[in-house]
């Protein structure tokens, strides 16, 4: 599957290469004085410093939890999941949504976690134990 390119706004590059880099471990790219790109769990993730961004984030119930409508992620491996949320536990990082296993005995069970970058942009982190399942239909 060839990687997708995604530009994300942020308020403060400094706080999103800490976040980004160190945090989520993912490797520094190219930069200017405005964009930082990243490699996003093999994905081109480029921030781009903006001002006046709008933090407002409309939700959607999924399976009772109230999901940003408006987020990005990857789908990993559960063994890369399970490290992911042991890593961001031991940091001590707030969730938006708790690490949970949602549509449970259902088709697309899957294991989902939520949090905000610095900018207030939101990224999910999920992870099939039968990756079959992720286009699966009720």
């Amino acid at each position: 599957m060839p990687p997708f390119h995604l530009a994300v706004p942020v308020h403060d590059l400094a706080a999103a290469r800490r976040f980004y880099g160190e945090l989520l471990e993912c490797p520094l790219g190219r930069s200017a004085e405005r964009w930082i790109d990243f490699n996003f769990f093999g994905h081109q993730l480029s921030i781009h410093l903006v001002e006046g961004q709008d933090e407002c984030i409309a939700r959607n119930e999924v399976d009772g939890e109230q999901v940003p409508a408006r987020h990005f992620g990857v789908v990993l491996s559960v063994q890369r999941w399970l490290g992911l949320r042991e890593r961001l536990k031991a940091q001590e990082q707030d969730f938006l949504i708790e690490p949970q296993c949602r549509f449970q005995g259902l088709p697309g069970e899957q294991y989902t976690m939520f949090l905000l970058d610095p900018s207030g942009n939101a990224l999910e982190f999920k992870a099939f134990a039968d990756p079959a399942q992720l286009f699966a239909a009720e």
